[in-house]
């Protein structure tokens, strides 16, 4: 290693180990588990909003914006507009409800309302599926990151960003990564801005950055006027980029955490505004980094893409490209120990029987414990990963969760809603969803054009949807419909008696 490399890579070892150290000590705060999945309904404004905010910062906001734009394109901001959308539609209709319950987990809704276990399962099943997506993509954006400073081998570098996002989750709790998260936010949005502007001038400016960035195109047959159009990816795509990175956040469970977490109900609202214009920021930000990535090495796709915007940072110079590499490492576990955190909480509250009947210690045990364990096993699957669009990836686990954020909407706004008809619209919302998905994958390509039977009626049947062909919007639609569908056409049975207390308590306004 060089010595710009050297130090580089010790402000981000620093960087590590300080936070890493921090949540150990703040592990004696956490006497109980509402300690540690809530802090006991003690978060202020600003530690609230900067905990929300780092809940979309992470390795999408970051990475895997930037690594699209070089490859797609300026419509991939889109994902900062559905982050202020995302969090500001929680704060408006879904935050004040989950405090009022005192929610730890959004598949609670559901056993509170219809004493539905198989609903609760269900739609943990939704959001875990997405959450398991996050909690391998931040090692693995850690790993490209420190491999691509240091030299170490990728593998190795995973294994050290699994840690230190599982050590500082179990022992910092969500208090924790309330307080780091105001540091993270403001030096992520600080050292990457910081990075974009040195590496602008080194350049020779915003004009020359953007003639480079041109020829690159033109260079790569890469057409300029759809790369640099903000409706560049098409409507279909700005349509289901919002109905996955918007529709699908009310049930991400880590939501209700922090609900339940703030101090004082009337600081929802201000709380996640001001996280969505905060998490709105980074995108747009990412999106520059991009630019000038583009500008700098070509249009790579996949991994290669990840690294030159790692090597963008350190060429502006050793400490200011390790601040800002630090930051991203920064961003990546403001959002994966929350989320990972929230998996926990949905793992233990929702899979493991007779957990509602367990003590404050043995619940924070089993809250601790499942965290490192399920930290190792998402690790693991991202150190054998091969991911070559991050956004996209996690864009298909926000669809995912979409339809049990629209069955709690209709359980919250329509008394109508009946368990029945919750069961069967994430059902055939979530199977709708991934089965597209699916034949997408194995079907919509060229080589089937020409071979017969299914594989090429699907060809066909996608290249007739064109753009819409998205799984995204199967996810969406069919639950929209198949719940106030079966609600109105098969009655529900024996559960009026939980009606009233359900929304009594929502009516019910808490300090």
């Amino acid at each position: 290693m060089d010595s710009s490399a050297i130090i580089s890579t010790a402000v981000i070892v620093i960087y590590l180990l300080g936070f890493t150290v921090f949540g150990i000590l703040l592990n004696r705060r956490n006497r109980s588990s509402d300690d540690w999945a809530t802090g006991s309904s003690t978060l202020g404004l600003w530690m609230l909003a900067a905990g929300v905010a780092g809940t979309r910062i992470g390795g999408a906001g970051t990475y895997g914006v930037a690594g699209d734009v070089v490859t797609g394109g300026l419509g991939n901001l889109w994902y900062g507009v559905n982050s202020f959308a995302a969090l500001a539609l929680v704060g408006i209709f879904f935050a004040i409800p989950y405090r009022r319950l005192r929610l730890s987990s959004a598949g609670q809704v559901f056993d509170l309302r219809f004493g539905s276990r198989r609903c609760q399962w269900l739609s943990s099943l939704c959001v875990q599926t997405e959450y398991l997506i996050v909690n391998i993509i931040e090692p693995f954006v850690i790993g490209s990151i420190v491999s691509g400073v240091t030299g170490l081998p990728f593998g190795l570098c995973v294994f050290i960003g699994g840690i230190v996002i599982f050590t500082f989750t179990a022992t910092g709790g969500l208090k924790g990564t309330g307080i780091t998260n105001i540091i993270h936010c403001a030096i992520t949005i600080g050292g990457l801005a910081l990075v974009g502007l040195v590496a602008m001038q080194n350049m020779g400016g915003w004009s020359s950055m953007m003639d480079r960035a041109d020829a690159m195109l033109v260079e790569n047959n890469i057409p300029q006027q759809s790369w640099w159009s903000f409706t560049g990816i098409g409507w279909a795509s700005i349509i289901a980029l919002f109905f996955s990175a918007t529709l699908h956040t009310p049930a991400a469970s880590v939501y209700c955490n922090y609900s339940t977490s703030a101090r004082h109900e009337n600081l929802l609202l201000p709380g996640f505004v001001l996280a969505g214009a905060m998490a709105a920021v980074m995108p747009f930000l990412a999106g520059f980094i991009g630019i000038g990535t583009l500008a700098e090495y070509g249009p790579e796709s996949g991994l290669s893409s990840y690294r030159n915007i790692t090597q963008l940072a350190t060429d502006v110079g050793p400490i200011i490209g390790g601040v800002a590499l630090a930051a991203i490492l920064g961003a990546l576990i403001s959002s994966g120990a929350p989320i990972l955190l929230g998996s926990a909480t949905l793992f233990v509250n929702d899979w493991i029987p007779g957990s509602k009947n367990f003590s404050q210690e043995k619940r924070l045990r089993a809250y601790k414990v499942t965290t490192v364990v399920y930290g190792l096993v998402a690790t693991t699957i991202a150190w054998k990963a091969d991911i070559s669009s991050v956004l996209q990836l996690l864009l298909l686990g926000f669809a995912m969760v979409v339809p049990p954020a629209i069955a709690i909407g209709y359980i919250f706004y329509w008394k109508g809603t009946t368990e029945r008809g919750v069961f069967w619209g994430m059902v055939t919302g979530y199977g709708g969803g991934l089965l597209h998905w699916l034949l997408n994958t194995l079907f919509e390509g060229a080589e089937n054009a020409d071979v017969g039977g299914f594989a090429q009626l699907w060809y066909e049947f996608c290249q007739f949807l064109g753009e819409w062909r998205d799984p995204t919007f199967a996810a969406t639609l069919i639950p929209l419909v198949v719940i106030p569908l079966v609600s109105l056409l098969v009655p529900g049975r024996g559960e009026d008696h939980q009606s009233d207390s359900f929304y009594t308590a929502l009516k019910s306004a808490r300090a």
